[in-house]
């Protein structure tokens, strides 16, 4: 059984103190949603329990069975979703994704990638390039991008915004299914509505 904790987490830019000593602990099968004013934390939280950024102090640790996840194993096992995430736009959706699989050390061949549009919404626009998707329609890639790998842990900053409410809808489904089968998901909001999709609430500052 997967679980996340964070001990006495603290990070500072400078003299500014972003996070302090911040604990929590999420296990298998939760949403928890973090929530909190523009330039709290959030996505710097996100980042670091992801591993793209190094806390000034604390620690985080993915314990699956009693064993913790290494470097390695956290980037194959863990979903990110971010406005900051950059998307290649003159290479098509598949490429992209084909891209970032590679990067992560999975399959970035087969059907694995096609199924995996298909799930969101984008199954006829795969080889079609990114520079002529809609906002919403990157949005969407970005979620095929999160789940590449079927991942144990979910880290999603704002994963509704640009989304028409087809494509929200779609959010709440994937954020259950990954519940459903026992995935951690992490979720930064100040949307009401994608608050509803948590089991906890962390609010910062």
């Amino acid at each position: 059984m997967l679980q996340l904790n964070v001990e006495s987490l603290s990070r500072f830019y400078g003299p500014r103190r972003v996070l302090d000593r911040l604990d929590l602990s999420v296990s298998a099968g939760s949403v928890l949603v973090v929530t909190g004013p523009n330039g709290i934390g959030k996505s710097t939280l996100l980042r670091c329990l992801a591993g793209l950024e190094r806390p000034t102090s604390g620690r985080v640790s993915w314990m699956e069975d009693g064993r913790e996840w290494d470097g390695p194993k956290r980037r194959r096992n863990l979903g990110y979703m971010s406005p900051e995430l950059a998307l290649y736009d003159e290479l098509t959706g598949i490429e992209n994704l084909q891209f970032f699989a590679r990067l992560q050390a999975l399959p970035s061949g087969g059907r694995s990638i096609l199924d995996l549009l298909e799930r969101v919404g984008l199954g006829s626009r795969g080889a079609d390039r990114v520079e002529d998707y809609s906002s919403g329609m990157k949005q969407r890639l970005k979620w095929a991008f999160a789940l590449l790998g079927n991942p144990g842990g979910l880290l999603l900053d704002e994963p509704g915004v640009t989304l028409d409410s087809s494509g929200f809808a779609l959010s709440g489904e994937l954020i259950g299914q990954a519940r459903e089968q026992g995935s951690i998901v992490v979720l930064a909001t100040n949307d009401t509505r994608e608050m509803e999709f948590g089991d906890e609430r962390l609010t910062l500052g």
